[in-house]
């Protein structure tokens, strides 16, 4: 294995932890406000609280490592990516800093009652940030960048807002956060034995799972037609995405069966698939066509250290996880009590 491959892997595994774990935040959050306007807050707004109090603060770790490494790895993607998505990652940046604040304000400035307005901004906010950060993967695509006679580029805006495989990316991320967030609260809710939550987050599991599957497919579709070379390397692991399907059903399954836990792990198995596939399918390219991993690719010391610097991160963050969630998130007397506000 080259240590550009070593350094995209690590780089990838977490972006991976942050799609899920943001999913879940920002699912939990859209579902938490969808339900005050549908006036079910009362059912979910305690389990949605248990979860959101102890992890609000530390869903963003993983994208920092990411966005750090890749500047760290591969210096080019500053000019490239800084460049072209100057805007829109800028305005992914003032989201997160909205959206915290908005917890922070609701949480602790509403003295122990629920904020109508700061969690109605919550929850739209964690809706926009997955769209917003999403058009790094569509950019990254090709076809939206023009090169101006001075050699600089640009982002073709007006082939961004018109181009169908943009909006299916779009909604992909959207309905994979939901579904995402809403499987993982069905199993949550289980175990704090909250039946009348538990049904509503089976019902939005199910709702979900058709739209996130499909959209996915249609992307590939679209491939064929955006990206040629991206859809010959997809058709290539055909196999890893038949897996990803697979998991997918088995997660329906043990969700009728109400195995909560295993359905989830399922869903995680199913996004990894997919994911990992998608990453390989595009393999060498960080912005086709204009960077792959071996240009501009740091020096071999600087790769080592940081290889060495992001598996340490790594070994650190996971126990770091592990006690919060088995000390806050999975431990029964609080969930059951009720932690955070209610």
């Amino acid at each position: 294995m080259s240590v550009e491959v070593l350094g995209i892997s690590v780089l990838w595994l977490f972006l991976f932890g942050y799609v899920i774990i943001a999913s879940i935040d920002f699912g939990a959050g859209f579902f938490n406000a969808f339900t005050i306007v549908t006036r079910k807050n009362h059912i979910v707004n305690s389990v949605i609280q248990r979860y959101l109090s102890p992890v609000w603060e530390i869903t963003n770790v993983f994208l920092i490592f990411f966005f750090v490494g890749m500047i760290g790895f591969f210096p080019k993607t500053a000019y490239y990516y800084g460049t072209v998505l100057l805007i829109p990652i800028s305005i992914s940046i003032i989201l997160l800093v909205l959206r915290g604040s908005y917890y922070a304000f609701g949480t602790y400035g509403s003295k122990g009652k629920v904020h109508i307005g700061y969690t109605l901004m919550y929850g739209v906010t964690g809706i926009l940030i997955p769209a917003s950060l999403s058009t790094a993967f569509i950019v990254s695509q090709g076809g939206f960048i023009i090169e101006t006679a001075s050699g600089g580029i640009l982002l073709d805006y007006w082939a961004l807002f018109t181009s169908p495989f943009a909006w299916s990316i779009v909604v992909l991320s959207l309905v994979s956060v939901l579904f995402i967030s809403s499987s993982f609260l069905a199993y949550y809710s289980s175990v704090a034995e909250d039946n009348k939550a538990l049904a509503l987050f089976r019902r939005y599991t199910l709702f979900w799972s058709f739209p996130a599957i499909l959209t996915a497919m249609g992307i590939i579709i679209e491939m064929r037609w955006h990206n040629e070379s991206h859809f010959e390397g997809i058709l290539s692991l055909w196999w890893v995405f038949a897996l990803s399907t697979v998991c997918f059903l088995l997660s329906l399954g043990l969700l009728i069966k109400r195995r909560y836990g295993w359905s989830f792990i399922f869903i995680v198995l199913q996004f990894a698939f997919a994911f990992y596939a998608y990453g390989l399918s595009r393999y060498p390219y960080l912005l086709y066509p204009y960077l792959t991993i071996h240009d501009g690719f740091t020096n071999k010391t600087m790769a080592y250290s940081l290889v060495v610097v992001f598996i340490l991160g790594l070994l650190l963050l996971i126990p770091s996880l592990y006690l919060v969630f088995k000390l806050f998130i999975m431990n029964k007397p609080y969930i059951k009590k009720g932690g955070g506000y209610e």
